[in-house]
């Protein structure tokens, strides 16, 4: 093994080891699941954070969407293969600039009041609302007008053409009475969706029950509560004793052998579109330096953290756009793991080690999750070695998100997790896609990248999109914006008695409404653990 890897190992083999004797000596001790009981048939998946919010109109964290899409259809959404398909509606397209919806007929909200035109007006209405301040409101720019001719037929005009638009129209669907003010409290939201909200729980969870009147009919689970459960070993033993049924990547990956092995238990692994990067905010001097951001991609040893701390359950990333996605291209420029290149690429900046202390001192935010606090060791100890100096400040993920979004930082990790239209270059890259506007969270300004994602927002042509979209992907690639790290697959731990629930590629937990659940009494002896989906 070589000296890199020998690190992360050590690191890694210490507290896996310290981890899996606490999770056992807890398992030993605890005959019960120190979860609060749940009413019987209660499925119960653990979260690593609470939604903040079920509104569709506000959702921006994963937690909040995937909740928030298991209460509120949309017109439309996507298939397994990230695909548009039709959802609360047909559409038409009759010109570029005028797309027409026709309502499904008898569809319900949750409060039985019948689904209209009228509330899907509103709701986007009041997304586009600049004193609602909705952060979706910039995706949804491209709607000059939105309008209902009759009771089940909504026409949205465009002021432009935009390849995307169809991507905006799985916004989730509310009431009209919902949507003068926002955003409406979780136990108030009303939507259409097979799941309607129970009630919310004490520490930030949430209890959904099965709408009976559900346009695709009515799911077969008798509860689902999303409980949170901050701490990774805590899940991983809850999940080993019963109180919880299903954790989807929120899982240390050293303890996912021991949890595979586990009677009732089984692992699922398969391909996902989550993907991880470095952000680094480039109004800062230092980090508008192209050498700066280069030495820093070819410092970080991405290949031994992905297969040492991650146990290979991801893949080292080129860009945003997993090779699965039918604009990806393989054609970029590449930034492996080369100290030597690192180091003079920072000696050429003025960074080297004659370069003053506090010069070569960089602050790095995450969360308090256990595993992005070793990654963020593992930063740590690359970068000096190259003479950078790295402080951790971990925080919990209100704070830490809310901090990203203001531009309070110097370096973080996130991910892009369900990435379908690759017109989210535009409000990544583009130079007045800064928040509030869009999400270019370092501040990037590069007038060939805007001419590039301004063109490609433009043309409904696939084809035309592919070429534009590879040159937006090498001109990422080449300019390190954001650094790629790696794709992440999706790693489920299931209970047995849980079927019919099928991983998706962007972490959706749509399936859920085609599930069933026995309890585990009475379940037969489980079987062979399998790996992979099912």
């Amino acid at each position: 093994m070589c000296q890199r890897g020998f690190v992360i190992a050590k690191r890694r083999g210490r507290r896996a080891r310290a981890a899996l004797a606490v999770l056992l000596l807890c398992v030993l001790s605890c005959s019960r699941p120190v979860a609060p009981a749940a009413p019987p048939g209660t499925v119960v998946i653990a979260l690593e954070s609470a939604p903040t919010v079920l509104d569709p109109r506000f959702t921006t964290d994963a937690n909040s969407s995937l909740v928030s899409e298991l209460v509120s259809d949309g017109l439309t959404t996507n298939d397994a293969r990230g695909e548009t398909v039709p959802a609360l509606a047909e559409w038409r397209h009759p010109s570029p600039l005028e797309w027409q919806f026709s309502l499904r007929p008898n569809v319900r909200f949750h409060d039985r009041t019948p689904l209209t035109a009228a509330d899907v007006v509103a709701t986007y209405r009041s997304t586009l609302d600049p004193a609602l301040g909705s952060p979706k409101r910039e995706a949804l720019a491209a709607i000059a007008a939105v309008e209902a001719p009759d009771p089940k037929t909504i026409v949205f005009r465009l002021r432009e053409v935009s390849a995307s638009f169809l991507e905006s129209t799985s916004l989730g669907i509310l009431p009209a009475r919902l949507t003068a003010t926002g955003p409406v409290a979780p136990a108030a939201v009303v939507g259409t969706g097979p799941f309607r909200v129970a009630e919310p729980l004490a520490g930030g969870g949430i209890d959904l029950v099965p709408w009976a009147e559900a346009h695709d009919g009515a799911p077969r689970l008798a509860r689902v509560r999303f409980r949170v459960v901050p701490d990774g070993i805590v899940r991983a033993l809850e999940l080993a004793n019963g109180g919880v049924h299903l954790v989807q990547n929120a899982l240390d990956p050293d303890l996912l052998p021991w949890l595979a092995a586990r009677p009732g238990l089984e692992l699922l692994v398969s391909p996902g579109t989550t993907f991880q990067y470095l952000g680094m905010n480039l109004r800062d001097p230092r980090l508008a330096d192209r050498r700066v951001r280069a030495g820093i991609a070819a410092g970080i040893d991405r290949e031994a953290i992905v297969h040492h701390l991650l146990r290979d359950t991801a893949t080292p990333a080129t860009g945003l756009l997993p090779p699965s996605h039918w604009a990806y291209t393989d054609e970029v420029a590449r930034h492996p793991y080369d100290p030597a290149r690192a180091a003079a690429l920072l000696r050429e900046a003025g960074l080297g080690p004659d370069a003053d202390a506090a010069l070569r001192r960089f602050s790095y935010k995450t969360s308090t999750v256990e595993l992005r606090r070793r990654i963020a060791e593992v930063f740590q100890h690359d970068l000096e070695a190259l003479g950078l100096g790295l402080d951790i400040r971990s925080y919990e993920w209100a704070t830490f998100y809310e901090d990203i979004k203001r531009g309070n930082f110097d370096l973080y990790a996130l991910a892009w997790v369900g990435v379908r239209d690759p017109d989210i270059y535009f409000r990544m890259f583009h130079s007045t896609m800064r928040p509030p506007a869009g999400v270019n969270r370092g501040g990037y300004a590069d007038p060939a990248m805007d001419d590039l994602v301004a063109a490609a927002h433009a043309t409904e042509d696939r084809a035309e999109r592919r070429r534009l979209y590879a040159e937006v992907q090498r001109r990422a690639a080449e300019d390190l914006p954001i650094v790629p790290l790696w794709w992440a697959e999706n790693v489920v731990v299931k209970h047995r008695a849980l079927t019919g629930f099928a991983p998706a590629p962007d972490g959706s937990l749509r399936s859920l409404a085609g599930a069933r659940f026995a309890e585990p009494a009475d379940q037969a002896p489980p079987g062979p653990r399998t790996s992979g989906a099912d």
